[in-house]
């Protein structure tokens, strides 16, 4: 299952990547949701090869995944590999300087079931599939959003 999206920031490729690889915030922000989060290695900075164990709820159950940041290419990309019991995954972040102060961010997430279980569990995200497109835009265009009020008011305007 893959999920997609695009928007235009009124920022610098710079500012978006600095805001698109903050991981220490994606991880509070995650722990409101009632997720668990733990970085495997806490005494070098991010890069490639940096995990993160966590385990969230969904549909009931407590679901544990690995997400290993496998290219960081700053301003420009990042991917991460996720890697779960029944499934996998990659999520790509690609930037493109549109103008000085204008930036595209693509987003896409792309989910692979590797057990039986797992391929249910996706099919039926799938009949669910326009919600889910649904709240994955709405979370990127919340993204974009804080971005650009942050640069504005960095700015001062």
């Amino acid at each position: 299952m893959k999920l997609s999206t695009r928007e235009d920031i009124e920022a610098p490729a710079g500012t978006v990547f600095a805001a698109a690889s903050d991981f220490a915030a994606f991880e509070r922000t995650a722990l409101r949701r009632g997720a668990e989060v733990a970085r495997a290695d806490l005494s070098a900075p991010p890069g490639p090869g940096t995990a993160w164990s966590i385990r969230f709820p969904l549909r009931g159950r407590m679901r544990r995944i690995v997400c290993t940041l496998d290219h960081f290419d700053p301003p420009n990309a990042l991917s991460c590999r996720i890697d779960g019991s029944g499934f996998g995954g990659v999520m790509t972040v690609n930037l493109v300087a549109l103008s000085r102060g204008r930036t595209r961010l693509a987003v896409q997430l792309e989910i692979l079931p590797r057990t039986i279980a797992a391929r249910l569990l996706i099919q039926t995200a799938r009949l669910n599939r326009g919600a889910y497109t649904r709240r994955f835009v709405e979370r990127v265009q919340k993204f974009a959003a804080d971005v650009e009020l942050r640069e504005a008011q960095r700015r001062g305007g």
